[in-house]
């Protein structure tokens, strides 16, 4: 059996309904292992709306951005930024939608293939990233792809959180030129 293709492109119309069952169809304890507080979820119209405008704005503009991750040519995951300050920083998020593409290494891979695209196109000085600490598969791809962790915190890291410790890791330009 060959290794899987990988592959990165930016989200489409026809990958939302996607990653509204990821997010709206997956077990809860997985998502509260992540840090998500079910009772935050917005409900299927708010991720559509979300979702759908990111496809009409300019880079600029975008308050949050996806890519979507393929395995063999099948949309299998996402990597989206958010609080995204254009030209200079933004926060990444990793989701590998299929439990079968876990822990295989394929999330590190396709981090590495999703990097270029957030530094080119959000124009960034600095790439974040606070995954919830008692989640070790994140904190491990993003030793492995170069980022450093600087930090250990409680805060709630994004809307769809509960309070949490987290790993804050950080990739600058100039180590993602160096390592990528």
């Amino acid at each position: 059996m060959y290794p899987p293709v990988l592959s990165v492109r930016e989200l489409e119309s026809a990958d939302i309904g996607s990653i509204i069952r990821y997010w709206l169809e997956s077990d809860a304890a997985f998502l509260e292992g992540m840090g998500v507080d079910l009772k935050k979820m917005p409900e299927r119209s708010e991720w559509e709306a979300m979702l759908l405008a990111q496809l009409s704005q300019s880079y600029e503009e975008k308050k949050s951005w996806c890519l979507i991750w393929l395995i063999d040519g099948v949309p299998s995951g996402h990597s989206n930024v958010n609080k995204i300050v254009f030209g200079k920083e933004a926060y990444m998020h990793l989701h590998l939608w299929q439990s079968a593409a876990r822990q295989k290494g394929m999330g590190t891979a396709l981090v590495k293939l999703s990097l270029p695209w957030f530094f080119e196109k959000m124009q960034l000085e600095k790439l974040y990233c606070e995954p919830y600490a008692l989640n070790p598969a994140p904190n491990k791809t993003l030793e492995k792809v170069g980022f450093e962790r600087v930090d250990t915190l409680v805060t709630t890291p994004g809307r769809l959180s509960f309070e949490q410790t987290v790993h804050l890791w950080e990739l600058t330009r100039d180590r993602f030129l160096q390592l990528h």
